[in-house]
């Protein structure tokens, strides 16, 4: 997340279900009726190995992944490379803020209606103080993990899925608002949700929910609701992460956050657990943002959500 200027729901849904009958076919029944696949578990163990890539690419690279430097390069081959042996259609799109050359990474995913797009998204970069694992690779791996997993369980949408990882946001969401500029504006309209992931690991963490668009809110929320988790609405992150290009070119955007830089209060911590009076995410921006800087339950439930929602909204 750019600088301030100032367990599986129960809900998840049913698998389609195929209805056996012995002895042929009961005359005059009607046919059952197609019910939507459910979102697959996402395995917290493969989105920390992502996690623990990235770690490895920062450390090998100056401590950071930062737009501009071989970190983030290194970050960007390591993410599509997977895509790309998953099955993915991938996209480098370049631009060049602050005298550097930047990236974005874009995979679509095979079939559905392209006329209806569903995306999600997570911002690649770190700051150059620290590897950025939890901002944002928790995102970035979360997303990842997410696109895999259709892959890996054969989902077919109806609407089509686009999952990108946006450079330079910590510049000032450069990256994104790159790639939406760019859009004509038929292409923007077929967009029809932007999900935005950027700090879903925080170590002390909160259940924040984007209320930008109810019907992404609501889906989000039934899922969190459906483990008994309650959440707030998101208010640091306001513009300050990736949705705020789409958001203003009219595309409906959602999203998940654990906090970064302000304190949990004692309410918050009555009911999520964790410390009152520090900061949902100490190492915000700071060379300590490693892979001990994360909750694994807490990237854990948001990458769940995460698919739940990406399944929810695209079939």
């Amino acid at each position: 997340m750019k600088l301030s200027v100032s367990g599986r729901a129960s809900t998840a849904g049913l698998a389609t279900a195929v209805l056996l009958l012995t002895g042929g076919s009961i005359a005059g029944a009607a046919p059952a009726p197609e019910v939507t696949a459910a979102a697959p578990d996402i395995p917290v163990a493969n989105v920390k190995a992502h996690l623990t890539q990235l770690q490895s690419i920062a450390t090998a690279n100056g401590g950071n992944r930062a737009h501009g430097r071989a970190g983030y390069k290194a970050s960007l081959d390591y993410v599509k490379a997977k895509l790309d042996a998953a099955g993915y259609t991938t996209v480098i799109q370049q631009f060049t803020s602050s005298g550097r050359v930047g990236y974005n990474l874009i995979a679509d995913s095979p079939g559905g209606d392209a006329n209806r797009v569903v995306m999600a998204g997570s911002h690649l970069d770190s700051v150059t103080s620290g590897a950025g694992i939890n901002d944002n690779g928790s995102g970035s791996a979360a997303v990842l993990e997410t696109a895999l997993a259709v892959s890996r369980a054969g989902y077919q949408p109806t609407k089509h899925l686009r999952f990108a990882w946006w450079g330079a946001e910590e510049l000032g969401l450069v990256g994104s608002r790159y790639y939406v500029n760019n859009l004509s504006s038929t292409n923007r309209a077929k967009i029809s949700g932007y999900l935005n992931f950027d700090m879903i690991g925080s170590p002390n963490p909160g259940y924040f929910v984007y209320d930008d668009d109810p019907a992404i809110e609501k889906t989000f929320k039934d899922y969190f609701t459906g483990l008994g988790v309650p959440t707030e609405i998101e208010t640091e992150g306001d513009g300050r992460s990736d949705h705020a290009p789409f958001k203003s070119a009219g595309v409906p955007v959602g999203g998940l956050f654990t906090g970064a830089s302000r304190t949990k209060t004692a309410a918050q911590a009555a009911k999520w657990g964790g410390t009152s009076g520090q900061a949902f995410d100490r190492c915000y921006h700071s060379s300590c943002d490693t892979t001990s800087n994360i909750n694994d339950t807490a990237l854990n439930r948001n990458s769940d959500a995460l698919a739940y929602a990406v399944w929810e909204l695209s079939s």
